[in-house]
């Protein structure tokens, strides 16, 4: 076998991404548009392999990806026949006949050098604010489900700070992409993997073999071949670590519905007994799923609770995904790279299973290598990885751990597990006196963290020393006039459909 090939200009020019679906085709596609036909990319799928393909809910990083792209929205969606989405409304959490909204943007307008939030934490312990969601547009409006697009013209109105995400069919983004690939040069081939050529010597891969006896050569090889981690693991030992003891769901039954009800600008997370359930409307239908833990309820027992609520027609028979939360031990190993499943999973619930897609893919434009492969670069490609999704899973802990159910033993356990040191130290700073401190660039900031924490009862025994700055009548007289601003911007605006309908309807079916 050959060394791993060092090239004119020490240059890495042959670039195979294993696995196509939603993980292939954002990595195809982006890495086309930034290398510009000036090196060789290849997509290996197989269509006798299946694709996971139900997380349709995004976060607003998204929008970051499809500019980069140069795509056009209204064409995305109706392409994908999408929706929009202002945030996630969590029912169940933190007792049963609770209902919050963790919504993208802000929360209020900050006074001084103090958040927004701080001043509500006052005057809600002394009995004088409205609930949290009336101080945020996002919140609002979907709450009244309507949208807009966000106003550049108007800087000081809440009608600028709309912040917001999609909803879409994963399987059709994956097509979409792959159209926008393919015209930029980037070249599928149909082929089941069934061999793997490393150097003997450094173990690096050299090429692939498919069924059809084709050998690929490459010199950087993505794993996005899913669970299995063909690349990453079966081949390289990489090895996984799993957070099933902090976070113990590990299947989820997914199946599409026909859409009753108005088309709502906002994922919905439904807790239930052993797990939680999940709405995704897109234009054409509405994506639910049940995710659960298998050692409180049966597979059988979870497909009937998701089928019992359902609000309109399956339109398919339900698939049961067995997964393990967790991440690689190495994200990036030799000169293989996993993106997608392929390097972890997070379960959809704060929707950042295709972020973390994207910021795989940013973290290898920023660290991609010459033919030499350095190790220093690897390393801290890695750091930065393990990192994002620590936070992240800090973050989706929280939202079993905080909580008042004691109804099942599901939620018995969660709300009396050991939770990592990072989540206790963040969740006791907020007890104390409200405080949020965001670390370095984690993807959840201080709104986020405050909606889910007090959404779900953890409530702060006081608020930051600087509000007292301002005499209860100044405070109330601030909020309301915000309350009042938002509750008039959210008048005005469209519904969710009627935007749709007038900007990017897809086609009827």
């Amino acid at each position: 076998m050959n060394a791993v090939p060092v090239v004119e200009n020490n240059r890495v020019s042959e670039i195979v991404i294993v696995g196509g679906g939603t993980a292939g085709w954002m990595t195809a596609a982006a890495l086309s548009k930034v290398l510009n036909r000036s090196y060789s990319i290849r997509v290996v799928e197989s269509d006798e392999i299946g694709i996971v393909g139900v997380g349709e809910a995004t976060i607003p990083m998204i929008k970051l990806y499809n500019t980069a792209l140069d795509l056009d929205e209204a064409e995305f969606l109706r392409k994908t026949k999408g929706s929009f989405k202002l945030g996630i409304e969590f029912v169940n959490w933190g007792q049963i006949g609770d209902s919050y909204i963790h919504g993208f943007g802000k929360i209020g307008q900050d006074l001084g050098m103090v958040a927004f939030y701080q001043y509500w934490l006052k005057m809600r312990q002394a009995g004088r604010a409205a609930p949290l969601d009336d101080y945020s547009i996002n919140t609002v409006a979907a709450r009244h489900n309507k949208f807009m697009h966000p106003v550049s013209d108007r800087p000081n109105s809440p009608l600028a700070d709309i912040a917001y995400a999609y909803h879409f069919d994963a399987g059709l983004y994956a097509q979409f992409l792959r159209g926008f690939a393919e015209a930029r040069g980037v070249v599928r081939t149909e082929g089941k993997v069934i061999g793997v050529e490393q150097n003997p010597e450094t173990g690096f891969v050299n090429a692939i073999t498919l069924d059809n006896g084709e050998r690929i050569p490459g010199q950087l090889f993505v794993d996005c071949s899913g669970f299995r981690g063909l690349l990453i693991e079966q081949t390289l030992k990489t090895g996984y670590i799993d957070w099933t003891h902090w976070l113990p769901c590990d299947r989820a039954a997914a199946v599409p519905c026909t859409r009753t009800t108005p088309l709502t600008p906002y994922t919905r997370s439904t807790a239930r007994d052993a797990g939680w359930q999940w709405r995704i409307p897109l234009q054409h239908r509405v994506g639910n799923g049940h995710v659960f833990s298998s050692q409180y309820i049966s597979e059988d027992e979870a497909v009937a609770t998701l089928m019992a609520n359902l609000e309109g027609e399956a339109l398919a028979e339900p698939r049961v995904l067995r997964f393990v939360t967790g991440k690689r031990r190495k994200f990036w190993n030799k000169n293989v790279v996993a993106i997608g499943l392929a390097s972890g999973f997070m379960e959809p619930l704060e929707s950042t299973s295709i972020h973390l897609i994207q910021s795989s893919i940013a973290r290898l434009t920023a660290f991609f290598p010459h033919a030499g492969f350095d190790q220093t670069d690897i390393d801290e490609f890695n750091l930065h990885a393990d990192f994002e999704f620590d936070k992240i899973r800090d973050f989706l802990i929280a939202h079993y751990h905080a909580t008042e159910r004691d109804d099942t033993p599901f939620w018995n356990y969660c709300r009396t597990m050991d939770v990592p040191e990072s989540l206790t130290r963040k969740m006791e700073l907020f007890r104390s006196n409200g405080r949020i401190f965001r670390e370095c660039n984690e993807l959840f900031a201080e709104p986020s963290w405050m909606q889910v924490l007090y959404g779900q009862r953890v409530e702060p025994r006081s608020y930051h020393a600087m509000v007292d700055v301002y005499s209860e009548e100044k405070i109330t007289e601030y909020m309301e006039g915000i309350r009042g601003v938002i509750a008039n911007c959210t008048r005005v605006m469209p519904t969710h459909e009627e935007f749709i309908a007038k900007h990017c309807a897809a086609k009827p079916m």
